[in-house]
């Protein structure tokens, strides 16, 4: 039961994290507005965030299907980071860190801690519990705020470009989590 409850606390905190402001109480709550200049900002945080549990499962992970998953998560994130930072670097618009990021880069703080806890098998359950979990939310986020709230043409059409490779990694999270039941 607790794996269970850590893959839904994980899913949770980013959802949590991309649709609800943290300065409000929960009467409050409400889907943040976004600028272009914090989209961007979360989408380099949230990418970032994989990056740094695909590291952790890179140093901890013996297993070959999680190893491989890891390396890739790395490499397409990373090429999504430098696709965002290319466009803001043309469009001459720095990321705004904002509340969102903040909580992102805080679950992250979290779950790495509770990743580098486990080891074996029961540490490659929890990441690849962890990616599908990530995965499922970032994908929501993308498809119902992140994309919506997108004034400039071309961060929309990043944000379109990236979906298709989050539903992609989703999938084959969904394959290797199969080994883990």
């Amino acid at each position: 039961m607790k794996t269970l409850k850590n893959l839904a606390l994980s899913g949770t905190m980013l959802m949590t994290a991309l649709l609800f402001s943290t300065n409000v109480s929960a009467q409050e709550q409400k889907t943040p507005q976004l600028t272009d200049a914090e989209i961007a900002s979360v989408a380099v945080t949230a990418n970032q965030v994989d990056v740094g549990y695909a590291e952790t499962a890179l140093k901890k992970s013996h297993n070959k299907d999680i190893k491989n998953f890891a390396m890739t998560m790395k490499k397409d994130h990373n090429a999504v980071i430098k696709m965002a930072v290319d466009l803001v670097t043309k469009l001459k618009v720095t990321p705004k860190t904002n509340d969102v990021s903040k909580s992102l880069l805080a679950g992250a703080v979290k779950e790495k801690a509770a990743l580098n806890a486990k080891t074996g098998r029961a540490f490659d359950k929890a990441y690849v519990d962890n990616e599908v979990a990530y995965h499922i939310y970032a994908i929501n986020a993308v498809e119902n705020i992140l994309i919506p709230q997108s004034k400039n043409a071309e961060l929309k059409a990043l944000l379109q470009k990236a979906l298709p490779i989050f539903k992609t990694h989703l999938e084959h999270a969904k394959m290797i989590q199969k080994e883990f039941k």
